[in-house]
């Protein structure tokens, strides 16, 4: 029979289900596994309780999984316990701004304050405490294009992953790219942005914006596929320019790869390694996006 202790330590990103399963103890005594076992097997706990964060008496911290014969009892003795971590193997961290609730936010200070541990306890939200085991969060990386700031899509993904409960644990890499650098790849005494929310501003250079239909002039057009049919819808011809579409960007590495574009007007596409919402998309997109990566990336993730 496979016991938690076993799943739990094999299993990355192990997050309990509910945090209201988690409780913390003291303990006045060396955290060794067999006195562990002999100071709660025979406890009483609460009925909901299925992992104890035990301090001991130098701030150490170790982990447990209790189970009882007597489900039904507001309180009943424990009468098993495994030990998922001991203090060697945990980090007990303090982060006031945490939602202990939120696996991305469990893994995101487990990768900050506490990278070599295996079991990260967290004092986050509320003095609310939960735990991660085996940290190895979904590394996703967000390409995006700046102005406007904050980049819309980085800011949409960085706002659901402070909230998703259900979601296997990510982390987040936004390579931007700045629409004033890579205008410059093309000398011009003027430019053409598809329109003012881009914002930019190149020195010694005019602005002009493709939504406004400007008089034509010679101008470099900061563009993508889009952008260039509609300025040959407009002005019959497609001037010299540079590609700013985050979906055609090359970036290196193995990771998941969130991108947009605005050729897609409602659907969402798997393209090779990245996945690619509308350009705009809602945070529901955004959040159908996070499930297909986190299903490509874990699919076996549950919470414990």
């Amino acid at each position: 029979m496979t016991t938690m202790a076993q799943v739990s330590r094999a299993t990355r990103n192990a997050v309990p289900s509910a945090y209201r399963g988690v409780a913390i103890s003291y303990l006045d005594a060396p955290l060794t596994e067999e006195g562990l076992v002999e100071a709660y097997v025979g406890r009483e706990s609460y009925r909901r309780t299925r992992f104890i964060v035990v301090r001991g008496p130098e701030g150490d911290t170790a982990l447990l999984h209790v189970t009882r014969e007597d489900h039904e009892s507001l309180f009943a003795p424990i009468t098993a316990v495994e030990v998922l971590a001991l203090p060697s193997e945990t980090a007990y961290v303090v982060a006031p701004d945490s939602d202990t609730a939120v696996p991305s936010s469990l893994a995101a200070v487990a990768l900050r304050e506490a990278p070599q541990a295996k079991a990260v306890v967290v004092e986050g939200k509320y003095r609310h405490i939960n735990f991660i085991l085996n940290p190895d969060p979904i590394r996703l990386t967000v390409l995006e294009v700046i102005p406007p700031l904050p980049a819309k899509l980085a800011d949409q993904v960085r706002r659901l992953l402070d909230t998703a409960e259900d979601l296997a644990p990510m982390v987040v890499d936004v390579r931007a790219t700045d629409l004033a650098e890579l205008a410059r790849e093309v000398a011009s005494p003027c430019y053409l942005f598809p329109c003012r929310g881009s914002d930019a501003a190149i020195e010694g250079a005019q602005m002009r914006y493709l939504d406004e239909r400007p008089s034509r002039q010679d101008w470099a057009l900061v563009g993508c596929e889009r952008s260039r049919q509609i300025h040959e819808w407009f002005y019959g011809d497609v001037p010299p320019g540079v590609d700013m579409c985050p979906r055609r960007a090359n970036v290196p590495g193995d990771g998941a790869i969130l991108a947009k574009c605005c050729l897609l007007e409602s659907t969402i596409e798997v393209d090779d390694d990245r996945v690619v919402v509308p350009w705009g998309a809602s945070m529901a997109q955004v959040r159908e996006a996070l499930s297909i990566i986190a299903q490509e990336r874990e699919p076996q993730w549950s919470a414990v």
